[in-house]
């Protein structure tokens, strides 16, 4: 299954997401790939790959037709491997302007790809031409959102998109669930907004809740996932309990069993 994790806000926890959730699946068993389709590559950082490992891209795989298989990288985790980003796919947008099959570009590099039990994108902060291809390759959307007064701004802009590209690009296209971030229990303002999302968004809404944490914010300086870093802290607890709840929510009450 693709999913894409998707938000044009910078700074709700995307990337955070992105690295732990596929590291709680590899955990879990299964076989996953992260591709890091963000320029400023921190997916790639946060797994612990430098800037001069990353060479071939993501970008020389969507602009200039190089083999994903070529760029996939295995990392420190076992089962799960990335696909790299650097600055230089900032470029991508304005040169696959004119391309053939500019928005199944990913879609195309991931076909050929041996099968991942689970491929996650980390999409950029921005509804362009390179989320548009997370968009057309995804079975599904994640939708990380931090608990601020904000929170529903712009969320509908994100839904629109979605149902856009479902109508006329990607009909199997799904939103999955939207995941709670940056939650502070002790801040009475991030309680109400959790509880307005979930009266606007209903059971699209995760159980599951990202809470504030210190860890999770240092682990990527680290070049690690936070449940290396630190497997026992509260925020390598929720992306496990949200690993859980996808998995469920995916292959239903069984899939956990085995």
């Amino acid at each position: 299954m693709i999913i894409a994790v998707a938000n044009q806000k910078g700074g709700v926890g995307k990337t955070t997401t992105a690295v732990n959730l596929a590291t709680a699946l590899a955990a879990i068993g299964k076989r996953v790939l992260v591709v890091d389709s963000d320029p400023q590559g921190n997916a790639s950082t946060g797994f612990g790959v430098g800037r001069k490992d990353r060479d071939p891209s993501i970008y020389q795989v969507l602009v200039d037709g190089v083999p994903a298989a070529e760029a996939v990288r295995d990392t420190v985790i076992p089962g799960l491997s990335i696909l790299p980003a650097t600055p230089a796919l900032a470029g991508a947008e304005v040169e696959l302007v004119d391309a053939e099959r500019r928005s199944n570009r990913l879609a195309d590099a991931l076909a050929s790809l041996p099968a991942f039990d689970f491929v996650l994108i980390d999409c950029p902060p921005s509804l362009g031409l390179i989320t548009v291809n997370a968009l057309v390759a995804a079975d599904a959307v994640l939708v990380p959102l931090q608990s601020e007064f904000f929170a529903l701004e712009g969320l509908s802009q994100l839904l629109g998109t979605i149902e856009r590209v479902k109508a006329g690009l990607n009909r199997r296209l799904e939103l999955l669930g939207i995941v709670l971030t940056m939650v502070d229990r002790r801040n009475r303002l991030s309680d109400q907004v959790c509880a307005d999302v979930r009266a606007v968004m209903g059971a699209k809404v995760l159980k599951t809740m990202v809470p504030r944490n210190v860890r999770l914010s240092e682990a990527p300086s680290h070049g690690l996932p936070a449940l290396i870093y630190d497997s026992r802290c509260a925020g390598s607890e929720a992306y496990l309990a949200l690993a859980r709840e996808l998995l469920e929510r995916i292959e239903g009450p069984l899939a956990l069993a085995g």
